[in-house]
């Protein structure tokens, strides 16, 4: 590959990671713990959205239980995040190879 196309070939990979960046950030991932006690709302950014507490995690009445399943909710939803995350990154970089 020329210079000139190495280039425009790097352009345009700039670009769809732009576009993959900016449809990241309105990407939003749901993750639960405590069979849905809990659930967890991130966006592409990692950051937490919302957290959604049953009233049934509530009536534990059991302050670290409930610490707990805010963890894992929160860690369940950015694993999942991640792995939209990745799933994007791989689809650049295969267009990428093929060029």
């Amino acid at each position: 590959m020329n210079p000139f196309e190495l280039m425009k070939a790097v352009g345009s990979i700039q670009s769809q990671m732009k576009t993959i960046k900016e449809e990241l950030s309105r990407l939003t991932v749901k993750g639960s713990a405590g069979a849905g006690l809990v659930e967890a709302t991130v966006n592409g950014d990692f950051l937490v959205q919302s957290i959604s507490i049953s009233d049934a995690a509530y009536a534990l009445d059991d302050r670290s239980a409930l610490q707990v399943l805010v963890a894992s909710a929160v860690n369940d939803a950015i694993c999942k995040a991640k792995e939209a995350v990745e799933a994007k990154s791989r689809e650049v970089l295969q267009g990428a190879e093929r060029m």
